[in-house]
């Protein structure tokens, strides 16, 4: 997922999967003990939880959302046929019961008849038919579209080249949906509690292209409702009452501020303001970070998310390999961590982080370690950059800007890259900051020469940084790298027989895109920062480093 937040993989294997639901969220420490006021004609205090995102949404359509802000929001208001737990792993939601052919490649999900939208309306097989194709259809743009490729025709329909009729998803009833693959696919559970998954409500969809744009105009089918979104400065969400599990929803009432400047942020925690900094949800002071660690004022926890720069390979002169490997050599990681982010980050030299799971029960950067892809030096990243502007016949390295969003964090890092630049290689970079909605849209249109990135994972799986970073149809390649061998060994991936030589090719992938053409600049594999004020529980940071608060509670 674009930290900015797939297409897929497939092993021949008979599934069996039994999802539990999830557990209520526990209000006290002694399961037996009644909660306050229950039984005792006390009236039981209203739950809050207030956080912080950095902007607002751009958009909280699940075809078009891409962002850690709009999916930390709209978690709380939707709900697909699975979800992720902390841990990443899928779990029943409007999904009932799950079955999967001998082959892999049909599914038949039976949704609850208890679910319900905002407005009233039941939540139906048809909805998910209907909110598939759409996200699928060429004009509604959608940044995952590719996400949906695994269905029959999938990708075919959103090229243009097939209907909507012959797509692998059809309503049989308002309560069962049977879905076609083009291979089997171990994952999918997992996938489909990705937003693009989601349902919409078709006639709002239909009647409004500007309904996921204000509070009042949202149809919605999850634990909360979107009560009030003030532009720029907050947004306010209010416990479901006509949710199917409303009894597992421990909080009544989600404040989410708007607010740019971390150290504000601190500051409302510190005032008691907030009771919530990190995983994309505030982030702790660089200034801040050590000291608070130190004094374990706050904890740091590794997380499946990746920090980069990307070029824009169409672009000169970073249409050239040996300039950008040269960037890329002339950085300290290590420095940048000890002295900038300091937050015990580990320097990234692939995309793919330590903690994803790779073939036959190891972590991926077991078996294929990102240390032999390319090393620190800036005298070889001296004789790349002048062997790469002799080869492009520029005299000298050209004037370019590196493009961050707005943040204290990503300002200093990027002031500290630019400076081991001008030190190391004697170039000169420019820096700009745009405004989280308009920073997305100026990197989606490949209007820039170098600019941040982050990635992190929506599903426990190599696929989800080679795929979605490095293929050449990808839409979050947003670098518009093209390399034709790396897109058939992503491709082959997906219909491996079997799943060590699958992630292989994945390897191999995504070694080419960075031993051999530096598709992008790896800095480092995230860690995220965060403080909690006591009281709260099932609060924290998942697996990729999103708040996770859903199903949280407070004593």
């Amino acid at each position: 997922m674009k930290k900015n937040f797939k297409k897929p993989v497939h092993f021949m294997l008979v599934l069996v999967i039994a999802f539990s639901m999830l557990l209520s969220a526990c209000t006290g420490d002694k399961k037996n003990e009644p909660a306050k006021g229950e039984g005792t004609g006390e009236t039981k205090a209203p739950q809050e939880f207030r956080f912080t995102l950095a902007s607002e949404p751009p958009s909280l359509d699940p075809a078009l959302m891409q962002d850690a802000q709009s999916s930390i929001v709209s978690e709380g208001i939707y709900e697909g046929l699975t979800r992720l737990n902390g841990k990443g792993e899928p779990e029943n939601a409007i999904a009932k019961e799950i079955k999967v052919s001998e082959d892999g490649k049909t599914y038949t999900f039976t949704l609850r008849d208890d679910a319900k939208w905002s407005n009233g309306d039941a939540v139906t097989a048809k909805d998910f038919e209907y909110s598939w194709k759409r996200a699928l259809k060429p004009e509604t743009a959608a940044p995952y579209a590719y996400m949906l490729f695994y269905l029959e025709n999938g990708e075919k329909y959103n090229a243009g080249t097939a209907t909507a009729d012959e797509v692998g998803v059809k309503a049989i009833n308002d309560t069962t949906l049977e879905v076609k693959l083009y291979t089997p696919v171990t994952y999918f559970p997992s996938l489909l509690a990705h937003y693009t998954y989601w349902p919409v409500h078709p006639a709002t969809a239909e009647g409004n292209e500007k309904w996921a744009a204000e509070a009042s105009t949202i149809v919605s089918n999850g634990p909360f409702l979107l009560k009030e979104w003030l532009h720029a400065d907050k947004l306010v969400l209010e416990k479901n009452p006509n949710y199917h599990s409303a009894k597992d929803i421990s909080f009544d009432k989600v404040t989410i501020s708007l607010v740019e400047e971390d150290s504000t942020v601190y500051q409302l925690f510190e005032s008691g303001e907030i009771d919530w900094i990190g995983a994309q949800a505030g982030s702790v002071p660089a200034d801040l970070t050590k000291k608070l660690l130190d004094e374990k004022k706050a904890d740091v926890t590794d997380i499946a998310s990746t920090y980069y720069y990307l070029f824009n390979t169409t672009k000169e002169p970073f249409d050239n390999a040996k300039i950008r490997k040269a960037l890329a050599m002339a950085i300290d990681r290590q420095s940048l961590i000890d002295n900038v982010t300091q937050a015990k980050q580990k320097p990234a030299f692939g995309l793919v982080p330590p903690s994803i799971a790779g073939p036959e029960g190891k972590l991926f950067r077991e078996v294929y370690p990102d240390t032999d892809y390319f090393k620190e030096n800036v005298e070889e990243a001296k004789t790349l950059l002048a062997e790469g502007l002799k080869e492009k016949g520029l005299a000298a390295f050209p004037e370019v800007t590196l493009l961050y969003n707005t943040s204290e964090g990503h300002k200093k890092l990027a002031e500290a890259v630019v400076d081991m630049w001008r030190k190391n290689l004697g170039i000169e970079v420019k820096l700009n900051n745009q405004e989280w909605g308009t920073f997305l849209e100026t990197r989606n249109a490949g209007q820039f020469d170098i600019t941040r990135a982050g990635w992190g994972a929506d599903i426990n799986h190599p696929i989800n940084f080679t795929y979605d970073l490095i293929h050449p149809k990808s839409g979050n390649n947003d670098g518009n790298y093209n390399n034709p061998k790396v897109g058939e060994l992503l491709d082959g991936s997906l219909v491996a027989t079997d799943a060590a030589t699958s992630i292989k090719m994945m390897a191999d992938a995504e070694k080419t895109a960075i031993a051999d053409d530096m598709a992008v600049l790896p800095t480092y594999y995230y860690t995220t920062v965060t403080m909690l004020k006591p009281g709260f529980k099932n609060v924290g940071s998942d697996y990729a480093g999103h708040l996770d608060w859903v199903h949280g509670s407070k004593e």
